[in-house]
């Protein structure tokens, strides 16, 4: 959806927007404009007083690119949307509700009529929004350029905060709620609001459909497994919240981001996505590197759905910077220390320096032709253990070999990621040696459509599918082992209704190895993992 709807801004036809209510999908919007001697100002955020002073400098700081659009032409304007992921500080000023607190709501909710018990509910999701661990920023930022403006142009962003990973919700809204804002000002924040105080509480693994002005969001929501429960997500009642081990719809998603373009990102590392899902798989620490915000978003979006329908544990950030306050303990870890379990998306090139211990970097993207960073398409096959190397594969056809193929391969091994403070390459640098082999079967279904803009996308689409049903088949078999721990014990007829539940069975590492390797893995994964597979369990 690239187009706003016809919004109206008659006064009478409006939509006042209810805080409270709004709170279910939306903290708070914002905009922020880079001031050239202040820097990033926060002009307007609604509802007033809902982040912390040391909050709004961090989304003041993470909206907006590393560096400004080399599109440029005498006047133009330049539009791009992301994403990012923040830690709320526990000092927070909001606070949270106190246990007793907690408890009085649950006894007013139990002697209460239904208008009563929804309107409670709904304060509690508020309260419970605040107490969210993490934030998510969501960023319309458009850089104008012009020759009349001092320093030649000027950058604003329209944000939307919430505690949830709605990243299909806020993108189509994002692109009408962002040129709306430029058209209209002010009014569209409250217009926006009015109408989003309207939905109805998020259903985890729904299809809802989300009336915005004359436009309606069909919006598939990721499912209530793949939700952290330390969120503090307030939905309706949905379905039972456990993984499937056998997903019966592949149409329904069934983890987080389940619409990112995976294909379109990893096209040319193809062949690395099987190590890559290993690498998310254990919680190994990964740096993606891209040219710009949009695209290490995505990036690291394709990482987390790789591993649906298990939940992802590790931190992910889609868009970090160097003002982050994790930053000043990742840059002070040395050659040695344990990196965090996450996956940093990021743009600037320094962190190349400063996070130079970190064990796996994967660079990804392409720059604008007119950017400062050179691409080299790298075509590189082979490994060479026990040390960082490079990989690439640009097209799909598995077959083609080459001299310069080797040569690229071990110069990337030679240069390392500091290659990329010069020229822009698809790569991975990492020692780790996967155990699952990747399946040619699937990479040659793929369609590799290089025609017009709108076939491409077409066939990304399809690609998508493939590439998605296969790690979630992936995935589901790797898990299916785990199944008997999270099967509990039928209690006996007749017994009471108020007795605590039959326990799970109880789990101990040695002795589910030992009972894996006399078994074996199963069909499935033993065709497509080499015969040091129980390593990957252990």
């Amino acid at each position: 959806m690239s187009r706003s709807p016809s919004f109206s801004v008659k006064s009478e036809l409006s939509v006042k927007a209810d805080p409270d209510a709004m709170q279910r999908w939306v903290l708070a919007f914002c905009i922020i404009r880079f001031d050239l001697e202040q820097g990033q100002l926060i002009e307007e955020c609604y509802p007033p007083g809902c982040l912390t002073q040391e909050e709004e400098l961090e989304v003041a700081f993470s909206s907006f690119p590393d560096s400004v659009s080399q599109h440029q032409n005498r006047s133009s304007i330049h539009d791009c949307i992301f994403f990012f992921r923040f830690q709320r500080h526990k000092h927070s000023k909001q606070g949270n509700g106190t246990s007793s607190e907690i408890s009085e709501i649950d006894d007013k909710e139990t002697s209460s009529t239904p208008d009563e018990v929804k309107s409670i509910r709904r304060s509690r999701s508020t309260d419970i929004s605040k107490s969210s661990k993490y934030l998510y920023g969501y960023v319309f930022n458009r850089q104008r350029h012009d020759e009349r403006l001092k320093r030649g142009g000027e950058q604003k962003s329209v944000v939307i905060l919430s505690h949830g990973p709605y990243y299909s919700v806020f993108r189509p809204l994002l692109q009408i709620m962002g040129p709306l804002y430029f058209d209209i000002g002010r009014k569209a924040i409250e217009h926006i609001a009015g109408y989003v105080s309207l939905w109805p509480s998020p259903v985890p693994g729904k299809l809802m459909e989300l009336p915005i002005g004359n436009a309606m969001l069909k919006v598939n929501l990721p499912p209530a497994h793949s939700l952290p429960l330390e969120s503090g997500i307030s939905y309706e009642e949905s379905a039972s919240s456990m993984a499937p081990f056998l997903p019966s719809n592949p149409s329904v998603p069934q983890g987080l981001f389940h619409d990112s373009d995976i294909f379109g990102t990893f096209r040319g590392l193809l062949l690395q996505l099987w190590l890559l899902w290993e690498l998310l798989l254990i919680g190994e620490p990964i740096l993606i590197i891209a040219p710009t915000p949009p695209q290490c978003c995505e990036a690291v979006a394709s990482l987390v759905s790789l591993v649906a329908p298990l939940l992802c544990s590790v931190d992910f950030r889609p868009y970090f910077t160097i003002h982050d306050p994790d930053f000043a303990q990742l840059n002070a870890l040395q050659e040695g220390d344990k990196y965090p379990p996450m996956v940093l998306g990021v743009t600037n090139l320094f962190f190349l320096k400063a996070l130079r211990y970190i064990p796996h970097i994967v660079s990804v993207g392409s720059p604008a032709p007119s950017s400062s960073r050179v691409t080299i398409a790298s075509r590189s096959t082979g490994r060479i253990p026990a040390k960082q190397e490079g990989f690439g594969l640009q097209q799909l056809s598995l077959k083609k070999f080459s001299p310069s193929s080797l040569f690229n391969a071990v110069k990337l091994r030679r240069d390392g990621p500091l290659c990329l403070m010069t020229e822009h390459k698809e790569a991975i640098w990492s020692t780790y040696v996967a155990t699952t082999k990747p399946d040619t079967s699937i990479l040659n279904r793929l369609i590799d459509a290089g025609m017009s803009p709108r076939v491409e996308e077409s066939m990304s689409v399809v690609n998508n599918e493939i590439l998605r049903r296969h790690f979630l088949e992936l995935t589901t078999n790797f898990l299916a082992p785990f199944g008997p721990y999270f099967r509990a014990t039928t209690p006996s007829e007749g017994s009471s209704p108020y007795a605590d539940p039959p326990p799970l069975p109880p789990f101990n590492a040695d002795d589910f190895l030992m009972s894996l390797s006399a078994r074996g893995v199963g069909k499935f994964l033993s065709k497509r993992m080499r015969s040091n597979w129980l390593d990957l369990y252990r």
